[in-house]
């Protein structure tokens, strides 16, 4: 535990100016000596991580999709590093231009608690990949991962390099009063706003990984045994925990009986007759969110579930229906195991109630029809977008992930994490053989061949 936030930075300034970070042979030997830390530690992550939220093993497993994004950085880092060269105007000749990518500098990560080791790893990588020095502040809110975390770092790298500061919101403003050269924050938007805020004292960029209202499209034409299951897998996973969850769904009347009759029978397959004894179905994080989302329930027609106990802060997967636009359960984001069904006649109302309300950070869409797709891409802002699946954009190196308007912005995993975190810098590179006096006073009738030479 780091006591001297301002001591800790400076140290870490110190390293970045030494260069060391900055060598793609030390950026490559410190990938992968943490892809072997994970891979050494699974299981007392996983300890953590069941301890945090009751993860089952399996869905504890995505959180190691950490190490897809190290083995992507490895294999591409060469190319991302490499300096471009770029065309010059005529009139410059003889002449080069150059983009040089560079890093930042010191960067401050702050993740989120419902996917506690993931969200703290993933940047990191790219900042790393790029040449950074980092900063780490888990969530207090899931200790016994925040712990096991920290434990890795502090006895694998130089706190001069790589740290991570635990501790309460007190200690996230004593770190966010630094001089970071980059923040990457994880969460929610009322505490997104607040690092913004803080870090433009200072002119520091920022990236906001947010949440929002998630919706789920379900067209008239569309595979409903499997559109059903991968809605209730990516809904209830985690305990419906995870800012790109189906936060509701949107319906076609014309499937909207069959497609419940459905959901009710897959949450029946999935976790059994008593979702409570289920080993596969995990447990809210805390009371503050527990007591949130229990006051959920009192609105609308309960399908299934609804079932609480707030000595586990369990609560079952549930579906709702009955609600309205203006219901409690839909004015903010859920973050929970709570599924409310609305439903639509025209795909055009669908995307107008949708386009009403905040950018949702997913938007999910089930459906064959070419048309409709073409129609609800073109038509409505989302940070990401799945067709005919739910959650899975998450973990693919290959896509940006990332927020529009309040549902954050910038954006990371794969190239876009080692953009986030370096400097394109444009050089102009020439030579001193060739100095025509055209750009020089005085200028007489110049202005006659330079209007000429523009035009290149």
């Amino acid at each position: 535990m780091y006591t001297n936030c301002e001591q800790l930075i400076a140290q870490q300034k110190a390293f970045f100016q030494s260069g060391k970070s900055r060598e793609l042979k030390f950026r490559k030997a410190q990938l992968q000596k943490l892809r072997d830390i994970i891979d050494q530690n699974k299981s007392k992550i996983l300890a953590g991580l069941r301890e945090d939220l009751n993860k089952p093993e399996l869905e504890g497993y995505y959180e190691f999709n950490s190490i897809a994004e190290i083995d992507y950085a490895l294999k591409h880092l060469n190319q991302w590093a490499k300096t471009r060269r770029t065309l010059t105007p005529l009139v410059m000749w003889p002449s080069i231009g150059e983009i040089h990518p560079e890093p930042l500098g010191v960067v401050l990560i702050i993740s989120a608690w419902n996917y506690p080791f993931n969200l703290a790893i993933t940047p990191l990588v790219g900042a790393i990949a790029a040449g950074n020095c980092a900063v780490i502040k888990p969530s207090e809110i899931a200790p016994n991962t925040s712990h096991v975390l920290a434990e890795l770092i502090e006895e694998n790298f130089d706190p001069s390099y790589l740290a991570v500061v635990e501790g309460d919101a007190q200690v996230s403003q004593e770190l966010l009063a630094q001089n970071f050269d980059h923040i990457l924050f994880t969460g929610s938007a009322r505490v997104g706003k607040i690092v913004m805020e803080v870090a433009a004292k200072n002119l520091t960029p920022v990236t906001l990984e947010l949440g929002g209202k998630n919706p789920c499209i379900v067209d008239r034409d569309c595979d409903l045994n499997c559109t059903t299951r991968r809605i209730i897998w990516g809904k209830f996973f985690n305990a419906g925990q995870i800012c790109i969850a189906p936060d509701y769904l949107l319906v076609n009347r014309k499937v909207k009986d069959d497609l419940i009759q459905a959901m009710l029978a897959e949450v029946k397959a999935f976790y059994g007759e008593n979702p409570e004894e289920s080993p596969d179905y995990a447990r809210i994080v805390n009371d503050k969110q527990f007591n949130y989302l229990q006051g959920l329930l009192q609105e609308g027609n309960i399908l299934c579930g609804g079932k609480t106990n707030p000595k586990t802060r369990y609560i079952a997967p549930t579906l709702i229906e009955g609600v309205t636009w203006d219901s409690l359960v839909m004015q903010e984001e859920i973050f929970g195991p709570i599924l409310p069904i609305l439903e639509y006649s025209q795909i055009e109302e669908a995307i107008a109630e949708i386009n009403q309300r905040p950018k949702p950070l997913a938007l999910y869409l089930f459906s064959k029809r070419a048309q409709i797709q073409r129609q609800v891409l073109q038509q409505v802002s989302s940070g990401t977008v799945a067709l005919n699946d739910t959650v899975l954009q998450f973990n693919i190196p290959q896509l940006p992930f990332g927020g529009v308007g309040q549902s954050g912005m910038g954006g990371y995993h794969g190239f876009a994490s080692f953009k986030t975190f370096s400097h394109y810098k444009s050089v102009l590179r020439r030579w001193f053989w060739l100095d025509l006096s055209l750009r020089y006073p005085p200028y007489g009738n110049k202005l006659k061949l330079l209007k000429k030479l523009l035009r290149y």
